[in-house]
């Protein structure tokens, strides 16, 4: 009895020491929650961007009916007010480019502050009424995002707080919501794997353009993917974003009246590829599908107030679909699973149809004017206007920009600026598409380009006043670059200003009735012939600048480099506009050497397609310099979101065929879009591109050579002597050889050699050796 007490006291005293242990450690807890609390997601972003200095400012949250962001001075700290976290963190941005001389973009998400910051000699307030802001195109997942882990993302909700986003769409993961909806209906894992498409062509499958190239995805991807979508749900959750969440739009998998017998739409063809059929929307089993599509995406990533849907994307008009039934279906199940949602639709080609939207009730419908500073569809001028715009509903004035995430520096200033006034000012004769203007949207193809566009547009909500009351656009703009190239550096260099004004003027105001689909394309990116102009069959490309403005200003921004050496965006830009004056010098070689040839000057080809290959190997190791520009970013980052080798060879693959061939032979020589995505990247200018532009300028030496000599076969005594006159009138007519281009291009697809993200050499240094080059091509003609 008395070993019992003991023990039994001797377990008491644990306990209690348990106890106090416990409490200790809640309490611990409680003041570490208390101290996060303290922290908002903007001093968290503060942290990320500038570690140690969010202690610098005083973010303060302030109701408001209008969206703002307020600037001023107390003490040695700074005051961000807004009445919202993204328009706080907008201010951030607005105080770091015109006050700090600090400008974050995607070459450089980080920043050292000064031990004291610069003040504010008086208050700065900025308003608008543009209270929604979108950001991405279903191709920007696929185009630019498609291999990112959660930091490169962390990186990116950062920059689009900044830049004042507070609608972005969110498609990462969306394979694991039809994965899980088609185990549910009876479909099979291999029937689920042929119909989801692989990494780099998700973009298209989930609008409904392909069924199953590039994969099967492994079970690891989905794993992958649906906790990198909660991550990133979560973060712009945080920071009050309201993510746009992928809708059901009716897309089943084009055997699914076999399969399920259902009644579909077959969805025919898209550029060689089968695509998914339609369900239709007076089918018994449609609302059992769309809520059951709902219900799983709810369980895995929550509800939406906005939710993205392209019915019917890029096909021609049925007379055998009910599009106004389709509309009514769609926005009825989406309501089912929230009643406060909104139907996000993009104003692209056909879409959306007036027999689908008229119907629908006005302020459920918000449609995305998808290339507004080229073909805006809201009323103003354009090969796509309509006169009613779009009618009782709400929309958004957006900027294109990029088309396949194309290298190239490349703008609509005055088009941006003159079509946005036209949408917001009082004095415009748009009235109708003024009043149901909500916002802006970027919805570029591909990122991580032209940052002086992507600034441009972030900051005109801001600035609506300033637009309107401009003398035009022209006046606007030049005072917006003047202000831009001083943040953008943080001094107001002299060289710099000329060379950005320059551009302002040339290669970033392509003018109106120029229709084309981003960047011009580099004579180095697309398949060698004898009238190489277009990289990608649906460019629309059309010269509209001198190539001599982008070589002067590239000398321009070379003479600042004693003064601007080391400053990242400086050298990053250097790069970029050096290495765009390459491409456009380097196409007017390419044609002497076209012209040697059909002059039969067999010295002068020999020397032209010498300088030409000269200058791809040139640009290749000048966009060495920096990682932006190296395949090696790419390829690395596919590969590292493998868990065996299979499957980051399969990553690997899909990372190399989209930039190249795009898909199979049939798609790569018919389907058109061969070359759509090509990049201009140190690696694939010097392993794929030379190897092409090498064999077709040798084609074309052996040929001139061969035509120099009598052809014995034909003047009889040879095997071929028997020639038809047609075959004799071939023989004397000029005519480039015939390659097997997919032959040669898909081996490299194939391979698995390594290629290094890290930069080498000075971009300063290259950039004159590169003008040095330039400059002797020109002395010599």
């Amino acid at each position: 009895m008395q070993t019992q007490g003991k023990a039994e006291f001797f377990h008491y005293l644990c306990r209690q020491s348990t106890l106090k242990t416990m409490k200790r450690l809640l309490l611990f807890l409680c003041c570490c929650c208390a101290l996060l609390a303290q922290a908002n997601p903007v001093d968290r972003l503060i942290g990320r961007i500038a570690p140690g200095s969010a202690g610098k400012f005083k973010t303060v949250l302030q109701p408001s009916d209008r969206d703002f962001f307020e600037l001023s001075q107390a003490g040695d700290k700074v005051y961000i007010k807004g009445n919202t976290w993204v328009n706080i963190a907008s201010g951030l941005n607005w105080y770091l480019k015109y006050h700090a001389g600090i400008h974050l973009s995607w070459n450089n998400m980080t920043a050292e502050l000064p031990a004291r910051l610069p003040c504010i000699a008086r208050p700065v307030r900025r308003e608008t009424d543009l209270a929604e802001r979108y950001d991405f195109n279903y191709c920007t997942f696929s185009y630019s995002m498609v291999f990112w882990n959660w930091d490169r993302w962390q990186q990116e909700i950062d920059w689009m707080a900044l830049h004042g986003v507070n609608m972005p769409l969110a498609i990462v993961g969306e394979e694991v919501v039809w994965r899980n909806m088609l185990l549910r209906l009876g479909y099979t894992r291999d029937e689920v794997n042929r119909f989801i498409a692989g990494p780099a062509f998700l973009a298209w499958w989930a609008m409904n353009n392909l069924e199953g190239w590039g994969g099967p995805l492994p079970d690891s991807w989905y794993r992958q993917q649906e906790a990198l979508q909660k991550r990133i749900l979560q973060r712009e959750r945080e920071l009050g974003m309201e993510p746009v969440l992928p809708g059901y739009c009716g897309m089943m998998p084009h055997d699914a009246k076999q399969k399920l017998g259902l009644d579909v739409t077959p969805g025919g063809t898209w550029n060689g590829y089968v695509r998914p059929a339609n369900l239709s929307a007076t089918d018994p089993r449609f609302d059992e599908i769309a809520d059951l599509y709902y219900r799983e995406q709810t369980r895995l990533y929550g509800k939406s107030h906005y939710y993205s849907m392209d019915p019917f994307h890029e096909t021609s008009d049925d007379v055998y679909i009910d599009y106004a039934q389709a509309g009514r279906k769609l926005m009825a199940a989406m309501k089912r699973e929230n009643p406060k949602a909104n139907w996000v639709i993009q104003g692209w080609t056909e879409n959306p149809r007036p027999a689908m939207t008229d119907g629908l009730p006005a302020g459920s419908l918000t449609v995305l004017d998808l290339f507004s500073e080229c073909r805006p569809m809201f009323g103003a001028p354009s090969i796509w206007k309509r006169a009613e715009g779009y009618g009782q509903h709400d929309w958004l004035f957006c900027m294109l920009e990029n088309f396949g995430g194309n290298v190239g520096l490349h703008g609509r200033m005055d088009q941006l600026i003159g079509n946005f006034r036209l949408a917001t000012s009082p004095q415009s004769p748009l009235q109708q598409a003024r009043r149901h203007l909500r916002g802006i949207g970027f919805t570029m193809e591909g990122s991580e380009n032209n940052p002086i566009m992507f600034e441009l547009m972030s900051e005109l909500p801001w600035r609506t006043d300033e637009v309107a009351q401009a003398a035009d656009a022209r006046t606007f703009r030049t005072e917006w670059v003047r202000g831009y190239v001083k943040a953008r550096y943080g001094t107001d260099d002299p060289h710099a200003q000329q060379a950005w004004q320059l551009l302002a003027e040339t290669i970033y105001n392509c003018p109106a009735g120029n229709n084309q689909q981003g960047p011009h394309e580099s004579i180095f990116d697309g398949r060698p012939s004898l009238n190489n102009f277009q990289v990608k069959s649906w460019s629309k490309m059309r010269n509209y600048y001198e190539p001599s403005a982008t070589l002067e200003a590239a000398r321009l921004m070379a003479a600042a480099a004693d003064r601007l050496k080391g400053n990242n965006n400086y050298e990053y830009d250097l790069v970029d506009i050096v290495r765009q004056a390459i491409d456009d010098q380097a196409r007017q070689v390419y044609l002497h050497a076209i012209a040697d040839y059909n002059g039969f000057d067999r010295r002068a080809f020999s020397r032209d397609s010498a300088r030409f290959l000269g200058l791809l190997l040139m640009q290749d190791r000048l966009l060495g310099t920096r990682r932006e520009f190296r395949l090696g970013r790419w390829t690395e980052a596919a590969r590292s979101l493998g868990t065996t080798p299979a499957e980051k060879d399969l990553y690997e693959w899909n990372a190399r065929v989209q930039i190249t061939t795009w898909g199979n032979r049939a798609c790569a020589d018919q389907g058109g879009l061969r070359d759509y995505a090509h990049k201009e990247w140190q690696g694939l200018l010097a392993d794929f591109y030379y190897m092409r532009w090498h064999t077709y300028l040798d084609a074309l030496s052996r040929q001139m050579a061969r035509n120099a000599l009598p052809d014995p076969d034909a003047l009889g005594g040879g095997p071929n002597a028997t020639k038809t006159s047609s075959e004799l009138f071939a023989l004397a007519m000029p005519a480039g050889p015939q390659i097997d281009w997919y032959a040669l291009e898909e081996p490299w697809t194939l391979r698995h050699n390594t290629y290094s993200p890290q930069p080498v050499g000075s971009p300063i240094d290259m950039a004159h050796e590169a003008l040095h080059m330039l400059d002797d091509i020109q002395a010599a003609r």
